[in-house]
């Protein structure tokens, strides 16, 4: 039965194939010679066996629902010479790269060419570029397929794409994660900076690609599920102390920081806070629920399934005809003096006898 293999090409970009020879298997980053649309192109075997398998069956180039087959079988080993051709095609494409610079300048063309990619038999030309908005490359591709005497294609990529296709090495002092291992590029959204209560200066929440860290999502679950744990900031618990504000919160050495009015501020752990509350009598940090996403979307339908409230023993007595005569008579008399009029006319003075 022939093995599902996974090939990568410049630029992380991969395809899957089949390899019908089971007695000779290919090995990891082992150079082959595989078909592509047009021709045939250089690439190195990544993954092998199960393992490829399932990375094909769990990639996201294919619509939901649909489970992607290899449907073409990898042609042959590279030889020493098609790993020379390859080289030499490498080191071509930077060369390459400038003149279709050239190109775009001389049709004052708002495009940005990230990189020139050339297929391993000549017969196609990739050319990346980005844009801020739509570009209408037509003229571009005829002057570039006449100069260079081959197949123009042109893609346009984002700014994420662009990163990692050409690498870099991050704040972290390692290379981007998008261009060493990372081979799905999920959304990030700034609100994983505010859940973890980071600087919102874009320079520092920023990678090479000018767009949010992709890092900010590795540690938001934690930070989402560990703060269900503490109080909120801003909160005013009933303690020993009397009534204490939540001004902080230290997650990694569980300690609040709390503020009275009367007595100052303090430090206490979270295991002592709890101990404090519960003999209170007050609900412990752990028991209390999370912050719903969206109250004002479930307000509706919360007003519509629960059941009417029952006035208890606390609620104050319905008012009655003179008093409410009494509010409705202060509140006329406050318009009044805010339009300038002083308030109802006095009644007049009874006529003197």
């Amino acid at each position: 039965m022939p093995a599902t293999v996974e090939v990568r090409f410049k630029g992380n970009r991969k395809d899957y194939f089949l390899w019908p020879d089971a007695d000779e298997p290919l090995r990891l980053w082992e150079p082959v010679i595989v078909p592509v649309d047009r021709g045939l192109d250089f690439g190195r075997v990544s993954a092998t066996g199960e393992t490829a398998t399932k990375k094909c069956g769990s990639c996201s180039g294919c619509a939901v629902g649909e489970v992607k087959t290899p449907e073409q079988s990898v042609v042959r080993r590279a030889t020493q010479e098609d790993v020379s051709t390859a080289n030499e095609l490498r080191r071509t494409e930077e060369q390459t790269r400038r003149t279709v610079i050239e190109r775009v300048r001389a049709r004052n063309l708002e495009m940005k060419v990230s990189d020139a990619e050339w297929q391993w038999d000549r017969k196609k030309l990739t050319v990346y570029f980005t844009a801020e908005k739509r570009v209408d490359f037509r003229d571009l591709v005829r002057d570039l397929a006449t100069a260079l005497h081959t197949r123009i294609d042109l893609r346009q990529i984002g700014a994420r794409d662009e990163a990692a296709r050409l690498g870099g090495v991050g704040r972290c002092g390692k290379e981007y994660c998008c261009s060493s291992w990372l081979t799905t590029l999920g959304p990030v959204s700034l609100a994983l900076a505010k859940d973890q209560h980071l600087s919102l200066n874009p320079a520092q929440i920023s990678g090479g690609c000018g767009r949010l860290l992709c890092c900010l999502k590795y540690e938001h679950e934690f930070y989402v599920a560990a703060r269900k744990r503490f109080p909120k900031e801003g909160k005013t618990l009933r303690t020993d102390r009397g009534a204490e504000r939540v001004v902080a919160i230290d997650i990694f050495r569980e300690r609040v920081f709390l503020r009275s009015e009367e007595q100052g501020p303090r430090i206490i752990t979270l295991a002592e806070l709890a101990e404090e509350l519960t003999r209170l009598g007050e609900p412990p940090p752990e028991a209390r629920g999370p912050r719903p996403e969206s109250p004002r979307a479930s307000a509706p339908e919360a007003q519509k399934t629960a059941p009417p409230a029952q006035p208890t023993s606390a609620a104050p007595p319905q008012q009655t005809g003179e008093a409410q005569s009494e509010r409705r008579r202060r509140r006329r008399r406050r318009r009044g003096r805010r339009s300038g009029d002083g308030g109802p006319p006095p009644p007049p003075a009874a006529p003197e006898s």
